[in-house]
């Protein structure tokens, strides 16, 4: 689902104002080719429902699983995903790019 930056954080309002536990995903850095650019965000809820992306495929997917931990730890984290011989078998981008996503609680 494609959602403009305004959108998303007023959806993260509701659903925070709503009693929803949720963190923010936020593209920090990327190198190379990037399918989102920094800035970008994906809002998710501890029930695994999200907006916005921060990238597509398997990288979303790794990020809405992490933040479900941010979300029960109440713990940030830092993710980075990338295409490197070493990760050929884990997440990664096809575009060859790197990008680095912050994953914040909302408390």
């Amino acid at each position: 689902m494609s959602t403009n930056d305004a959108e998303l954080l007023v959806k993260a309002e509701e659903w925070a104002r709503a009693g929803k536990k949720i963190a923010i995903a936020t593209v920090i850095e990327t190198w190379g080719s990037a399918p989102r650019p920094v800035g970008s965000h994906l809002v998710i809820d501890a029930e695994g429902n999200f907006l916005g992306s921060v990238s597509g495929g398997c990288v979303e997917g790794a990020v809405v699983a992490e933040a479900a931990e941010v979300i029960a730890s109440g713990e940030p984290r830092l993710l980075e995903f990338g295409v490197a011989d070493e990760t050929a078998w884990r997440v990664g981008l096809s575009c060859g790019g790197k990008i680095a996503v912050r994953v914040e609680p909302v408390t």
